[in-house]
């Protein structure tokens, strides 16, 4: 039986000059359509009161999430607080308020701080949302603030900290969002 050679290595060469490098074009065209150039610059301030965050809340979230009866706390240039009342019918079988709600209570105080860094609400979907709980919730308003770290063309990164009552912190989320340019 004869041994085979192995296939010789590839030699890539790369271009070294920038007059003979190629430019990636393709996929670029949705950068350039009228719903991107509506949207803010990533350095200016978010325009959206406690108001219009209400108004939006009311207008967007399904109505599972309504029933959360989340209010408006605070608003920051990059963030936003909401308030999740307190009510027995959020806790489980265990007795203290379930993941499920602070995960929904993250996702649409994101929503909500996307919009406002954006000056009103946009198309968007959630990419990830990761969440650590610290500490059980048993009873008690629970305050959850949503920071943008960074903005970018069609992707949002944040941080969301869920505080109880006694300012504890209880849940911590990291989450992206992809914005929809229709």
């Amino acid at each position: 039986m004869q041994k085979r050679k192995p296939p010789a290595p590839k030699i890539l060469n790369f271009p070294t000059k920038p007059s003979e490098r190629r430019i990636r074009t393709h996929g670029t065209a949705r950068y350039h359509d009228a719903s991107f150039k509506t949207m803010k610059p990533a350095n200016q301030k978010g325009t959206m009161d406690e108001t219009a965050i209400s108004a939006l809340l009311d207008s967007i979230l399904a109505p599972w999430v309504k029933e959360l009866r989340l209010v408006p706390e605070s608003v920051a240039e990059n963030a936003v607080t909401l308030r999740l009342p307190y009510s027995d019918h959020l806790r489980h079988a265990g007795g203290v308020i379930c993941g499920q709600v602070f995960m929904a209570a993250a996702d649409t105080a994101m929503v909500v701080a996307v919009s406002h860094v954006m000056g009103g609400f946009v198309p968007m979907t959630t990419v990830s949302l990761n969440t650590t709980f610290m500490r059980p919730v048993k009873a008690g308003d629970v305050l959850i603030t949503a920071h943008i770290q960074r903005r970018g063309r069609n992707l949002v990164f944040g941080e969301i900290d869920i505080h109880d009552d006694e300012g504890e912190l209880a849940a911590h989320a990291t989450t992206t969002y992809a914005l929809i340019n229709k």
